[in-house]
């Protein structure tokens, strides 16, 4: 339910009577559709299906189930009540999986978050293989993997018991996509490079407005790679998240920052999550990585709009007539954006063709709450000549990186209190603001004439403050000074009104 689970004690009863098998205790159709499976692979794993009436009772019954993993304990539960197994020698078991029509165990959703929640309770987990594999992830967990209904049966007996399964080393370094890219790759664009790495150090979402070719697209794409790598818990707790979406590619836990780049045409549902049952969508698969969302836009109003709660809270709640679920949705915001609907408005070498009300209208497709929600605006201007024919002689990633980590492990000192993922100076409450962004009289001036000037909101002003102080810790200073001040309103564009 939502990010957590919860155990179900599957019930069954063979009773005389006409031969009849019925599940209740609010099962859904995966479910109610399990019984043939579950028949044809009782049959032929070997055994007699009892030819009288079954009944299943999944408890607590007030709680609506859904997927196949019930499979697996339906047909050991139909096994013990009918005399092929002890009921004694299924205690200390926890069962889950899906079976197929021979008996063969297939994988199901979910399986981490199952071994979280229940690891306390001292069970054995006897999965697919597969799950199995995620499950042993979890430190003091006993996981067992089989491959079908017959060696599960096998081990209760202790005819062949199954193998514990151990640990999964990382699997996952050597095809990662990000692997072959770098920042030096970009030539050019060193105070976009700046910005990203400000954004980078203190966990800031990024806007870049630019005509096209101006290389948004190319920075984005090389953002993860200045990103400190996962930590042990974020780790965790975004595998759980792969877990119950059903897309962890293998049974290791994540090591490398999730990015999730949904195209401008995605549906209100993908980017949120939800459905009947409620599923992880876009924004929380983004979670403790980056959620880049190119032709910023052109994507729905009402799917934008979503952004506004994770971009506040970290996480997002979803609420359908049944239930309500949340999902934690804590990202790096990178968004890209052409400055006019032909997109050469800022183009000294085009002429743009757009009208005033034209360009109006288009940006105005982002609302004001969701910009100010937007730390960091920079502006990627076309590359001249000169800059595209000289040799890439920008900053490695890898130097960038260990700044923007030692940079954060300033952060995670001062908020030691406050747990990985929320230790970066996004995340700072007003109250913490106000103790931690202590300005130098120079700098208090220079953001007084700034507010007065450009007439920002409070949300604006608080965000010059944050980024300010992440820009202090790139140089190690406690107190903020006049040019970091600077340095951060620069990073506000669009409060300047550049071009409407």
């Amino acid at each position: 339910m939502g990010m957590e689970a919860y155990s179900i004690d599957v019930e069954v009863d063979v009773s005389g009577g006409l031969p009849a098998f019925s599940v209740v205790g609010l099962p859904d159709a995966s479910i109610r559709e399990s019984r043939d499976r579950i028949r044809s692979a009782i049959k032929n794993s070997g055994f007699k299906f009892p030819a009288n009436k079954i009944i299943v009772n999944l408890s607590p019954a007030n709680i609506k189930k859904e997927g196949v993993g019930f499979d697996l304990p339906i047909a050991i539960g139909i096994l013990a009540a009918s005399g092929a197994m002890q009921q004694e020698e299924l205690e200390g078991y926890i069962f889950c999986g899906e079976l197929s029509l021979n008996g063969k165990l297939r994988p199901f959703r979910g399986a981490l978050p199952i071994a979280i929640s229940l690891k306390n309770k001292n069970f054995s987990f006897i999965f697919p293989k597969a799950n199995a594999h995620e499950a042993a992830n979890i430190k003091g967990i006993s996981a067992y993997g089989a491959s079908s209904l017959m060696e599960v049966i096998d081990h209760i007996k202790g005819i062949r018991p199954l193998k514990h399964i151990k640990e999964v080393k990382d699997q996952q370094d050597a095809t990662n996509p990000y692997n072959n890219l770098d920042l030096k790759d970009v030539k050019g664009q060193e105070h976009v490079k700046r910005g990203l790495e400000v954004a980078a150090s203190g966990g800031h979402n990024v806007l870049m407005i630019g005509p096209p070719g101006s290389g948004k697209s190319m920075l984005a794409k090389r953002f993860p790679t200045i990103l400190p790598s996962l930590s042990p818990d974020e780790a965790l707790e975004t595998t759980k998240v792969y877990s119950i979406a059903g897309q962890l590619k293998n049974s290791s836990l994540l090591t490398e920052r999730p990015v999730r780049s949904p195209h401008h045409t995605i549906s209100y549902a993908a980017m949120v999550g939800g459905g009947s049952w409620p599923a992880p969508g876009e924004i929380s698969l983004a979670h403790n990585g980056v959620l880049f969302l190119d032709e910023f836009p052109e994507f729905r109003r009402d799917v934008l709009e979503t952004l506004r709660q994770p971009l506040e809270s970290g996480e997002i709640t979803i609420t359908r007539v049944e239930r309500s679920v949340r999902f934690p949705s804590r990202f790096i915001l990178i968004s890209a954006m052409n400055p006019c609907p032909c997109g050469y408005f800022t183009d000294p070498h085009k002429n743009c063709n757009c009208s005033a009300g034209q360009i109006q209208r288009y940006l105005s497709k982002i609302s004001g709450p969701l910009l100010d929600r937007i730390d960091i605006h920079l502006e990627v201007p076309r590359l001249k000549y000169e800059q595209l024919s000289q040799r890439r002689t920008g900053e490695h990633s890898v130097n960038i990186k260990r700044r923007v980590e030692e940079t954060r492990n300033t952060q995670k000192d001062r908020f030691s209190d406050k747990p990985g993922y929320s230790a970066y100076n996004a995340y700072m409450t007003s109250r913490e603001a106000e103790k931690f962004c202590v300005l130098s009289e120079e700098a208090e001036e220079l953001l007084k004439t700034a507010i007065l000037e450009l007439g920002i909101s409070a949300r604006a002003y608080d965000k010059i403050l944050k980024i300010s102080r992440t820009i202090a810790d790139m140089e190690a200073s406690a107190i903020i000074e006049s040019h970091h001040v600077s340095e951060a309103v620069g990073y506000r564009c669009l409060d300047r009104n550049l071009w409407v």
